[in-house]
């Protein structure tokens, strides 16, 4: 029912596109027959409508790999830059929950690891909605910073970077086969909210895939079990994620993990001094309201992505 599902809907979106294109003729004949002015705007004004319709169709056949309608999970490591890089992650934590909120998708943070001072050194959180992985795994990469330092006493500008890791949020059907003897499986107390329960047990779990290196972990959950089963679904996302890229004739910055995370490798600069500008390094795509874009508006910079794709 899911395949139909997603084999039938844009289908009938075209098909509804097309109903609307024959309405809009219809209208204007009439308006040009009777020399109507008002049915003349109104088909102007469903003419524009119809425009900005086939747009989004459009570049929504651009989300037609297998995975594109998937769930997504996300991973977001500081790098080069001490504090204020983990200060940078915490920023592109909340810029994407901020996008997913947007978009009315639903996001859930699983792990978070707070940063020495501020900011966090890690965090993984989920986002489910239609589509969610074919949008975010534009955002897959190394992402850089620059500002006035809010911790530099002088007021000097710095440069930070932070990885984001981006894998589709794979069923059991699809069969992967993990060998326990390639895991290493540490448990540890939670930091996160949950009352009692909170640093009274090890509940928490961090899990290592010895022959890629994948290190996944999970903190949300009350119970090491469930926390567990969803590190495991997690490290499962990432080496299917990692076996499709396997696949690729030219390895792309979907790797983001493979590279240093520091200077010349960033896919995006986010620039707030001594001017602001937002620019994709492998479009040349610049947007202006960096503002708006840290708090989440960041559709514009997905599309063109996907679209030079």
């Amino acid at each position: 029912m899911r395949e139909r599902g997603a084999l039938v809907a844009p289908v009938e979106g075209w098909n509804q596109l097309d109903r609307e294109r024959s309405e809009i003729e219809i209208l204007g004949e009439l308006a040009e027959e009777e020399g109507d002015e008002a049915t003349l705007n109104e088909a102007l004004g469903k003419t524009d409508a119809l425009a900005e319709a086939l747009k989004q169709a459009e570049f929504q056949r651009m989300l037609s790999g297998e995975t594109d309608p998937n769930n997504a999970i996300v991973t977001i490591n500081a790098g080069a830059g001490g504090t204020e890089a983990q200060d940078w992650s915490e920023m592109l934590l909340r810029m994407y929950l901020r996008w997913a909120e947007r978009r009315s998708f639903k996001a859930e943070v699983m792990d978070v690891q707070a940063g020495d001072e501020a900011g966090i050194k890690s965090s993984a959180f989920t986002v489910q909605g239609a589509y969610a992985y074919g949008y975010l795994k534009s955002e897959s990469g190394v992402h850089r910073l620059v500002r006035i330092s809010p911790f530099d006493a002088n007021a000097r500008r710095h440069t930070s970077f932070a990885s984001v890791f981006v894998s589709p949020e794979i069923d059991d059907n699809i069969k992967l086969e993990i060998n326990e003897s390639d895991l290493r499986i540490d448990t540890y107390r939670s930091s996160g909210a949950g009352g009692q329960h909170v640093n009274k047990t090890d509940s928490a779990v961090r899990m290592t895939h010895l022959p890629t290196g994948i290190v996944v972990s999970c903190q949300n959950e009350r119970s090491q079990q469930k926390n567990r089963k969803m590190a495991m679904k997690i490290l499962r996302s990432r080496l299917y994620e990692l076996e499709l890229q396997k696949k690729q004739v030219v390895i792309d910055q979907q790797l983001s993990e493979q590279r240093d995370i520091e200077w010349g490798s960033q896919i995006r600069s986010y620039v707030l001094q001594p001017y602001q500008k937002v620019k994709d390094h492998r479009t040349g795509h610049e947007e202006g309201n960096v503002t708006g874009i840290l708090d989440g508006d960041l559709d514009r910079l997905m599309q063109a992505y996907l679209l030079s794709r």
